[in-house]
């Protein structure tokens, strides 16, 4: 079997909502057998360079056999100069290839990928709510009508938002309570512009105040056994981040997620020194190499591994081997389309120190409802993972074609 082209689709030019604009490539072979990946830089500001940087990869690899995926990804890695340390455009790029890989695979034997990675370890997968301060079904679905997420202030509102997931079946949820500002006049672009409120430094009083009230609201919403995760986007310093873990200590808090930037690791000890919060990271970290000195210096709880920009399948089941040896848990990060959580599911079956499933909130977006072949969520806060061949997941032809298409080879 032989590589013959590959088609790249970008979402961004059939999206209305520019915050979420994945990427997704679909393989093509001399068998007729096609498989799909995505490149994870579907938010933030790289995503055009994650189209190109398909293109210059792919023109690599046509004429290759997809059956292997490690000599592929071996290529891309050793010969190409800037695939070893190149940074996380590359590793995106590597992981869109190397997951379309996995799904020719297996279509080509006829079983999901999970089967290849040695079987279910996890026959169901529990979920969680993920960035509530956001929104969720209440909110997206019903006010917005699927086709936009919005942004809560209000303390009172994550207390609905909260009660919302947990009428949809969730005993977990994962919320920032950082990143809309204090100020609910705040423009929103303004918010976003600049990721949150950025605070360095020392904590003002009325912010950490009013960081803490939302957390609380979430924990009087759900009662004392619903699992509440602390997202902070990487939004505050080393200090701050100590300050609201402290803060937040009352509150029971399953990890603390991205508290503060994770390319110094060793200000995750400070962090975790202060407040005593489980700590999590990992959708800025890629590779192996990325993650090592977290499973050294065992500062984290839980790895999250992002599956469609560390390097595809082949590498996150590496990292999430890896965290066995220290007894970390996983939870692989997902803000993507659907192709992202299929093959998310599927390396999430197999891995046996599996955590929990992010289902994000983009999920209930009309635009990746419709968007994939098959539509998956959990039910009653479980994801059954998919049985068909390969990752479980394609994009229709009718989405497919509004989208900006660059063919390589072919």
């Amino acid at each position: 079997m032989k590589i013959t082209s590959i088609d790249v689709y970008d979402f961004g030019k059939c999206l209305n909502y520019e915050d979420c604009s994945p990427i997704c490539i679909r393989i093509n072979t001399d068998a007729g057998i096609s498989g799909f990946g995505e490149v994870g830089l579907a938010y933030g500001n790289a995503h055009n360079a994650g189209v190109w940087m398909v293109k210059d990869f792919g023109q690599l690899i046509i004429g290759k056999d997809p059956l292997r995926s490690e000599a592929i990804r071996e290529q891309l890695f050793r010969t190409t100069f800037w695939g070893m340390g190149g940074g996380v455009v590359i590793t995106s790029a590597m992981a869109a290839i190397d997951t379309a890989c996995w799904d020719i695979k297996g279509k080509a034997l006829g079983v999901p990928v999970y089967k290849l990675l040695g079987g279910k370890t996890n026959d169901k997968l529990r979920a969680y709510a993920s960035q509530l301060q956001f929104g969720w079904s209440d909110l997206i679905q019903v006010k917005n009508k699927g086709a936009g997420l919005g942004l809560l202030f209000d303390p009172k509102d994550y207390y609905e938002v909260t009660k919302n997931a947990v009428r949809d079946g969730y005993d977990a949820i994962k919320v920032d309570p950082v990143f809309a500002a204090t100020d609910p006049n705040t423009p929103l672009e303004k918010i976003w512009g600049s990721q949150g409120t950025q605070i360095r430094g020392c904590y003002r009083e009325h912010d950490l105040k009013r960081s803490v009230e939302r957390i609380a609201a979430c924990r009087e919403a759900g009662g004392p056994d619903l699992d509440i995760i602390v997202e902070i986007h990487s939004l505050l310093d080393a200090n701050t981040a100590a300050e609201l873990g402290k803060a937040l200590e009352p509150y029971r808090i399953m990890y603390y997620e991205e508290p503060t930037m994770p390319c110094n690791a060793d200000m995750f000890k400070h962090i975790k020194e202060k407040s005593g919060l489980p700590l999590a990271t990992g959708e800025r970290s890629y590779t192996r190499w990325g993650f090592r000195q977290f499973f050294e210096d065992r500062t984290l709880s839980v790895i999250q591994p992002d599956l469609c920009n560390t390097g595809g399948i082949t590498e996150t089941k590496k990292i999430c081997d890896m965290a066995q040896v220290y007894d970390m848990g996983v939870q692989i990060h997902v803000c993507g389309g659907p192709i992202a959580t299929a093959a998310a599911l599927q390396v999430e079956a197999a891995i046996p120190n599996f955590t929990i499933h992010e289902e994000h909130n983009a999920n209930l977006l009309d635009i990746f409802i419709k968007a994939g072949k098959y539509y998956y969520k959990p039910e009653n806060g479980y994801y059954t993972v998919p049985d068909l061949p390969g990752i479980g997941q394609e994009m229709t032809d009718e989405f497919l074609a509004t989208c900006r298409k660059v063919v390589i080879g072919g």
